[in-house]
């Protein structure tokens, strides 16, 4: 007995590691960014290129953990965007800016991921002004928690 009381203390322990070792973030945090419109010669559209304030920055390669909306954009590819808002008033709408949305690039696929659907998210944060194909925000090796 007084073994298993030590080894789930252990269990325990390495848990509280892993959780103290994400950062919990929201999406009013990713408000820390501005946006200039650029004119695309290859696409020969306007588009918003980022400039992260130093709160998004801190954050760029570090594991976090969010809350948000599932929209399956192509469930064949397994590509998903997490939202700040539901889909009849987000980004791809018109109803919000680009900072209200991300990428998720899930570690593993998961059922169940339907429109609208609240999840919790952890993963890898990395922040995206070049690639004009993805999101600003892109949470590599995600896995869903909640």
């Amino acid at each position: 007995m007084r073994t298993f009381l030590l080894l789930l203390g252990l269990v325990l322990l390495g848990s509280l590691n892993t959780l103290k070792s994400q950062t919990v973030i929201t999406w009013e945090l990713l408000k820390d960014v501005e946006f200039q419109e650029v004119w695309s010669e290859e696409f020969q559209a306007v588009y918003m290129v980022p400039k992260f304030g130093s709160k998004v920055k801190s954050l760029d390669g570090k594991k976090i953990q969010i809350r948000g909306y599932v929209i399956p954009v192509d469930v064949l590819a397994d590509y998903y965007v997490l939202s700040a808002n539901p889909y009849s008033s987000c980004f791809f709408c018109g109803q919000a800016g680009p900072e209200s949305v991300m990428e998720i690039q899930l570690a593993k696929q998961y059922d169940g991921l339907r429109m609208d659907k609240i999840i919790t998210v952890q993963g890898t944060l990395r922040l995206n002004a070049d690639d004009i194909l993805q999101l600003n925000y892109i949470l590599e090796d995600a896995e869903v928690i909640e």
